[in-house]
């Protein structure tokens, strides 16, 4: 939009390095999504952490995490009706979150969930352990069977996340079979079991023994296969919408496949004639009311009113989750902010500098244009200071 300046409208910096005035909402849309979980589908929404903005913490620091704003926007969350997918990615583990400080996390965000009646899974990785020469499977197997202690004492459902240790360390698709048949025969309670994708952490390249991505699929259907009981779920982030049905096709009964795809999460949602997907989704962490919303209408069986409303979310998810895809969180906990959250846009290990200027004025448009901020004249202040920062006159 190139209208003349006026007091609804902010110079916005555009993808070719140039400005541009915007109209922005005045009013927000009206909204009542809250309510119970959604009957059709299991949804969770991970969620980020909010940091300390007073903490004097450097990049290498361990995290100050605000707890009080933390566990609101939690509650936030469950009054939609949506889980809560606890300490992953979103939460920036291994980007700034520490294991100290996602135990903690954990622990408070499990108690808070019992306290709300909130459906909550917890991830369950092997971040204290930095692959050294020596680490041996042993070590691995250790430092996930911790936290899975951490996340059962809790009283969480187990997410057993991918883990950078492994896959520094495991020779072939065998030892990672005997990692996962390790943990899942101990485990008390069915788990969720997440591959992320090397676009989500390069780290990862090669999951479950093979960088051919049919062959690791073998490989990961034959652990499931050999657990079935131990399986709630499986929780697929690889932006592939034609493997995800691929694979969920091929799932054992019983056992289901939440989508991890931030690109494609409509279609696999709604599903076809064969099935469908449940959700786990960072994307969900700012579009929770509209997801919400949309997923009570497949509770009625209204596909189209589901995709009316959540297809047009896409081209802000897909910019949020551009290459490097890792640092989506940035774009996630810029909107928190920009829709009253939380008060500042600091992020534990001095992410809100990952995303520049350019891309987060995108990613204001889009979310603008949705209605997806609760006060939009607080959203364009917040903007407006963003930009003064940064030497644009708004």
């Amino acid at each position: 939009m190139t209208d003349a300046p006026t007091p609804d409208t902010l110079r916005l910096p555009t993808q070719d390095g140039g400005l541009e005035h915007y109209r922005h909402r005045t009013e927000p849309v009206a909204r009542d999504a809250q309510g119970p979980p959604p009957a059709s589908r299991v949804v969770y929404s991970a969620a980020h952490v909010v940091a300390d903005p007073l903490a004097d913490a450097g990049p290498d620091d361990p995290a100050v995490v605000d707890w009080d704003t933390t566990l609101a926007f939690r509650r936030h969350l469950w009054s939609h009706g949506l889980g809560v997918a606890e300490a992953m990615d979103t939460a920036q583990r291994g980007m700034g979150l520490d294991w100290s400080g996602a135990a903690e996390l954990i622990r408070r965000s499990a108690a808070e969930a019992k306290a709300e009646g909130g459906l909550i899974a917890c991830g369950v990785g092997t971040d204290q352990l930095t692959p050294v020469a020596g680490t041996t499977l042993k070590d691995v197997r250790a430092a996930y069977e911790e936290q899975l202690e951490v996340v059962e004492s809790a009283g969480a459902q187990p997410i057993l996340m991918a883990s950078r240790a492994l896959a520094a360390v495991a020779s072939g698709p065998q030892e990672y079979a005997e990692v996962y048949d390790h943990l899942l025969r101990q485990s008390q309670e069915p788990v969720i079991l997440h591959w992320l994708g090397p676009m989500f952490d390069p780290a990862l390249d090669g999951y479950w023994g093979d960088a051919d991505l049919d062959t690791a699929t073998e490989t990961f259907l034959s652990v499931i296969s050999d657990h079935s009981d131990k399986v709630d779920g499986i929780k697929i982030s690889l932006l592939d919408a034609g493997r995800e049905v691929a694979l969920r096709r091929r799932l054992p009964d019983g056992v289901r496949c939440y989508t991890g795809d931030d690109f494609n999460y409509p279609e696999l949602i709604a599903g076809d004639a064969h099935g469908f997907s449940h959700a786990l989704l960072g994307i969900f962490d700012p579009l929770a009311p509209l997801a919400a919303e949309a997923v009570r209408k497949l509770d009625t069986g209204d596909t189209e009113g589901f995709r009316a409303v959540l297809d047009p979310t896409v081209p802000l998810s897909r910019h949020l989750f551009k290459a490097p895809t890792r640092y989506y969180k940035t774009g996630v906990v810029f909107l928190a902010w920009l829709a009253g959250h939380q008060d500042h846009f600091t992020m534990v290990g001095g992410l809100q500098s990952a995303r520049s200027l350019p891309h987060l004025a995108h990613a204001y448009r889009l979310a603008d244009e949705l209605g997806l901020f609760p006060d939009p004249q607080l959203a364009a202040a917040r903007m407006r200071q963003l930009l003064t920062v940064h030497g644009v006159t708004a």
